[in-house]
């Protein structure tokens, strides 16, 4: 639950609550589960979702404290990942915990909030009242799209509710995903391999198609790993130490590198704060 983070297209993680359920293929391997069994914070699945501690509540307001010396020094305003181990949009989770929670957003404007959900079809009924007709300038929402059947299930929700940002994490990319011509395009896609045991393969064709397709589109691309070296056209085919294999391409797990070259873009960012 820490703040700090790996993950290369945020700055920090918050958690209100813990605890989820699966509902799609791309659960199958989730590290957030693997993580409640190591910690027995909380039981994965169909019981109570735990929140977090008042304690831990208040880190956000001490990030909006520090907010403008960070934009200041990088030109942009920091990235909040909420939540990694749990869904924003779970309809299990006690609904006035969803309202403290953006009443945190509310409070900290100078926080890009990134909600990340694999159940898109409950935003529009759990964002708060005042969301406006476009959206709160410092949350992004996006939804996980791991092959081709769940994006096209998602993909409307993106004409549908307004947002500063809408995103898709195709991670981990366990199939095709295309965006055509006439599909609604989120402003940014996150691309990803599983990484881990039990991992499944990922295509370089599926990698070198989407990023087609955000050219074509306009959506900023971001390719955050190969997620294992074999996927990697780099590094697949060479029979070497693991240790070369990271020093051959050391962005990610299994590799970063597209063509010999790092492709990690974001959206623009919106300009103004919250109400």
């Amino acid at each position: 639950m820490a703040d700090q983070t790996k993950i290369e297209w945020t700055d920090r993680t918050f958690n209100p609550w813990t605890g989820c359920t699966k509902i799609s293929p791309g659960c199958d391997n989730c590290y957030a589960e693997a993580w409640s069994k190591r910690s027995g914070h909380v039981r994965w699945g169909n019981h109570p979702r735990k929140r977090t501690t008042e304690a831990y509540w208040r880190a956000p307001l001490a990030w909006q404290k520090a907010a403008p010396e960070f934009i200041s020094t990088h030109g942009r305003r920091p990235r909040v990942f909420c939540a990694s181990l749990a869904d924003v949009f779970d309809n299990q989770v006690n609904p006035a915990w969803r309202l403290d929670l953006f009443e945190l957003i509310r409070n900290t404007p100078d926080l890009d909030w990134q909600l990340l959900t694999k159940r898109p079809q409950n935003i529009a009924k759990m964002l708060p009242s005042d969301w406006g007709a476009r959206g709160w300038p410092n949350v992004w929402l996006g939804f996980t799209a791991e092959d081709q059947m769940r994006f096209d299930q998602r993909k409307r929700f993106i004409a549908s509710i307004p947002t500063a940002v809408w995103f898709v994490s195709y991670e981990p990319a366990i199939g095709a995903l295309r965006i055509a011509d006439d599909d609604p395009a989120p402003d940014w896609l996150i691309i990803g391999g599983e990484s881990g045991a039990n991992a499944r393969p990922m295509k370089a064709e599926w990698v070198e198609n989407a990023l087609e397709d955000c050219r074509r589109r306009g959506i900023a691309p971001f390719f955050k790993q190969w997620g294992q070296f074999e996927n990697n056209p780099l590094t697949g085919t060479c029979n070497l130490p693991k240790s070369e294999l990271q020093r051959l391409d050391p962005y990610g797990k299994g590799g970063g590198l597209v063509d010999g070259t790092i492709v990690r873009q974001f959206p623009v960012q919106p300009k103004t704060s919250a109400a």
